[in-house]
This record gives C-alpha cells, sequence and structure tokens, in this order.
C-alpha cells in the first residue's frame, strides 16, 4: 500500500507539478550528508510518520455475494491510515526553491483525492477513495522542528502532505453453505456411554395400577388397596 502511494505521488508531481523540468523526485531522509551530496535540482518527499486515522474507523461487516446473492464471505471494514510526507525542494538559490514549492502547492491544492488513474494495485483493493491534504497544522504531539531536529539537519520551509489510505485487513471469515434438509430434532441421551444407553433402552415400562385400587385415573400413581380381613371371633359365653 505504501509503494503504490509513493508511485501515485512521484505520477502526481511530475506530471502536474513540474510539468517535464528537469528535477529530480526523491523518498530520501533529508540528513545533512544526504543534502551534501545533491548536485541537481531535487524534489523529496520524505515518509515520516504512518499512524491510523481512528476517526474513519469502522464497525461491522462487509459481505461478499456470488451471482445470486447468496452471502459468500465477510470482511472487517478497512482501517484508514495516515501517510506523512515532508515535502521540500533542493536547489543552490533559495528563489528557485521557493519558486518549486510554490507550484507543489498549487498542485496538490487542485486535489482533494489522489486521482482515480493514478490508485492502483491494493490500494485500489478497497474501491474507497484515497484523499489527501496539504498544509494542515501538524498534532500537537508532533511539531516539525522536531522532525528536522531528528533527522539532524537544519530547518527548511517545507509542505505537510497527509494522504488518508484504505487498507484491507486480510481477515476472512467464510459462509457455511445455506441448508438444504430439514430440521431433525434428536432427543437421545448424549452424555452416556453406548452401553448406558442401551441399558436404559432395554428397561422394562412401570406397571400400571389395578381398576378399583383408588386411582380413577388408571396412572398407577393411587394408594395401595387394604389387605381383606377375616371374621371377627366370637365370645365364649360364661
Amino acid at each position: 500500500m505504501i509503494a503504490q502511494v509513493d508511485d501515485a505521488l512521484r505520477t502526481l508531481v511530475r506530471t502536474q507539478a513540474l510539468a517535464g523540468a528537469e528535477v529530480e523526485v526523491a523518498f530520501d531522509a533529508p540528513t545533512k550528508d544526504w543534502a551534501a551530496r545533491r548536485n541537481a535540482p531535487t524534489v523529496n518527499l520524505y515518509l515520516y510518520d504512518i499512524r491510523e486515522d481512528l476517526r474513519r474507523r469502522e464497525r461491522g461487516f462487509a459481505d461478499e455475494r456470488d451471482e445470486d446473492g447468496t452471502v459468500l464471505r465477510r470482511r472487517p471494514a478497512p482501517r484508514h491510515f495516515k501517510l506523512s510526507y515532508l515535502v521540500t525542494a533542493w536547489t543552490q538559490r533559495p528563489e528557485d526553491e521557493h519558486l518549486l514549492l510554490d507550484q507543489l502547492l498549487r498542485c496538490f491544492l487542485h486535489y482533494e483525492a489522489l486521482p482515480d488513474e493514478l490508485v492502483a494495485g491494493r490500494l485500489a483493493e478497497p474501491r474507497l477513495p484515497v484523499p489527501m491534504t496539504v498544509g494542515l497544522p501538524p498534532p500537537e504531539d508532533r511539531a516539525f522542528a522536531d522532525v528536522w531536529s531528528a533527522l539532524g539537519g537544519e530547518l527548511k520551509p517545507s509542505l505537510d502532505i497527509v494522504v488518508i489510505a484504505p487498507v484491507e485487513t486480510g481477515v476472512v471469515y467464510e459462509i457455511a453453505p445455506p441448508a438444504s434438509a430439514g430440521t431433525v430434532v434428536d432427543m437421545a441421551d448424549r452424555t452416556g456411554t453406548a452401553a448406558d444407553i442401551g441399558r436404559r433402552r432395554a428397561r422394562p415400562p412401570l406397571p400400571t395400577a389395578r381398576p378399583g385400587t383408588g386411582d380413577a385415573a388408571g396412572t398407577g400413581t393411587g394408594t395401595a388397596p387394604e389387605e381383606p380381613r377375616g371374621p371377627a371371633p366370637r365370645r365364649r359365653k360364661r
């Protein structure tokens, strides 16, 4: 994705800002040693920061369907990353550098996003626009002077170009095929062993209650009948 953004910016600068001028386009860190080796006019686009744009993060999934509309797989929403470039011009005269910066500024102000014809490769996979800003104030936790201090060079006039690139996460969730048979309910006990299941199946049924034993419904839940008593013994007369 980063390589595709580099190629798009290089093409945009060469064809729109420089208009065929004999100026090199580089992506090197503008250190003192690098600047000392410059012997030709150069426009440098140094990628100095990469961070996610949390304001653009989306939840949910995108469905991928076949010709019949059946969902085949789902993908998480793409993430958006801010690629910050420090754009500088390098010539023998400050006036020429200012002229190059003016041409670059006018070129980038003409576009709110990278042109569609320059969005290719993995950068084009999400099929979303690639916004671009120029000259916005840096975040509170970062200053351009700190960038130059880290590079060990002297502060120069520059443009801050931020490209917000959508990136696919690469995570794919496959969807099970649609059901082709009806629903089946299985009431078997799956917690025991096969022998336990066989013994439970072979258990004889419970006896039912006999009529007239106090269970009118014949459910076997009545009380047991009392045992019959014999005749009472006679008293012997005295």
